[in-house]
């Protein structure tokens, strides 16, 4: 059953305190929602309007850094209304540009640009590239490559980008200017590229997620990435690494770059840059830094209240080892998931990721589908969320603990007994 067929059942949702008929008659149907109306969160548990309580592993898709509640985000959050909370990027805001000197200094860019989402960060990358194209590179028609199976965002531009045709449908038509790739595949990028320049129509920029998330946890391999990185430096295409997911600390290291021993030209960050409160960021190099007043902005990007929780968010990420956490909890995770592989062999084929960011793939040839797998959990108290058909993702915050990671695989073990 998918999400979409179990919200078309709102008696499921039986609190009096809240009516699901009332909601999907008001609320745009975009979403397929699972039958359950969460209402609080501690750390990484969260309990419904009928008070049940559940082991949440999805933390807003990769996004509640800290859990839910957490003192230091509360604290800040709080301080933060109470003394200024939006003002226009007319004016210097001070917590902006500390935010900012984090960021730099903890990573390879020098320049930040700062709004409201991943689609919109990418947006913003996307058009610097253009920008470096046309002002620095000659290039009158730029394309930007980018991977089969990516996900980039919502938006018009980034639905192009995003390689996955159900995402495109009756959308066009779309924006001009991407070129589709394998993952992974480094003979088929050159190839692409030798093409496009035989056609006189030029490659700008390069555009991947160091691990895909929604296209199924699919972690990039380190010499394609060392090769894509070469080519780049051959021939000022630009890299940019789409981080939305990954970042902030999701795959064991603060940055996926990290794990491919690269470093990119621009890259990109949402979801967890402040736990929860809407921000997004787009880094840049130096020497790629070309947008200038007027070329981009955004209304809500970077005011104080979001920049006060993304500085709480990264000083809690210090203070609490929680690097090393999603590192040590990601690897206690991936073992319990191969072990219950080797148990449920007719069931799942693989278990892939880095970190906290991690997935159970279900093998092809069986009928039994991640949301099937998704329902089930949930009806048994854990929260998960599918990457594609066959796979079942786990992202929880990185607060968690090994407890509660072993509660979690004893869940997964006792639904695949129940399925399978």
């Amino acid at each position: 059953m998918s999400p979409t067929e179990l919200a078309q059942d709102p008696s499921a949702v039986s609190a009096q305190s809240f009516s699901a008929t009332n909601f999907d008659q008001d609320v745009m149907t975009t979403y397929g929602r699972f039958p359950i109306a969460l209402e609080r969160g501690q750390g990484c548990r969260v309990w419904d309007t009928d008070g049940q309580e559940y082991l949440d592993f999805v933390a807003g898709i990769a996004t509640c850094t800290l859990g839910h509640a957490h003192p230091a985000l509360v604290a800040a959050v709080t301080a933060q209304i109470q003394t200024l909370h939006h003002v226009s990027n007319l004016y210097y805001i001070p917590p902006q540009g500390d935010l900012a000197h984090w960021l730099t200094q903890h990573s390879c860019a020098d320049r930040a640009f700062f709004c409201n989402s991943g689609a919109e960060a990418n947006e913003g990358a996307i058009k610097l590239a253009r920008k470096y194209a046309h002002t620095v590179l000659n290039i009158e028609q730029p394309i930007i490559l980018t991977a089969d199976a990516s996900f980039h965002g919502r938006t018009l531009a980034t639905i192009t980008a995003t390689a996955q045709p159900k995402y495109q449908k009756n959308f066009d038509p779309l924006v001009p200017g991407f070129v589709y790739v394998p993952f992974n595949d480094l003979a088929a990028l050159k190839d692409k590229i030798a093409t496009l320049d035989h056609d006189q129509r030029r490659v700008a920029a390069i555009l991947l997620e160091p691990l895909q998330g929604e296209g199924g946890v699919r972690p990039g391999q380190l010499e394609y990435f060392q090769g894509v990185r070469q080519i780049c430096d051959q021939t000022g295409i630009l890299l940019i690494l789409d981080e939305v997911q990954v970042g902030i600390g999701r795959t064991g290291k603060l940055w996926g770059y990290q794990n491919l021993g690269i470093e990119p030209d621009v890259f990109t960050l949402a979801k967890g840059l402040a736990g929860g409160i809407p921000i997004g960021a787009m880094l840049s190099k130096e020497f790629c830094s070309v947008l200038q007043p007027g070329d981009h902005a955004s209304t809500f990007g970077g005011n104080p209240f979001v920049c006060a929780a993304a500085l709480a968010v990264l000083d809690t990420l210090e203070t609490e080892n929680l690097l090393d956490n999603s590192a040590q909890r990601g690897e206690q995770l991936r073992a319990g998931l191969h072990t219950i592989q080797s148990q449920y062999p007719n069931l799942i084929a693989e278990v892939r990721g880095w970190g906290l960011i991690n997935g159970l793939v279900l093998k092809d040839e069986i009928e039994l589908t991640s949301i099937e797998v998704i329902k089930a959990a949930m009806e048994a108290g854990l929260l998960l969320v599918p990457a594609g058909p066959k796979v079942v993702r786990f992202v929880p915050p990185l607060v968690v603990s090994e407890g509660e990671v072993d509660k979690a695989l004893q869940t997964v073990r006792k639904v695949l007994a129940e399925l399978g």
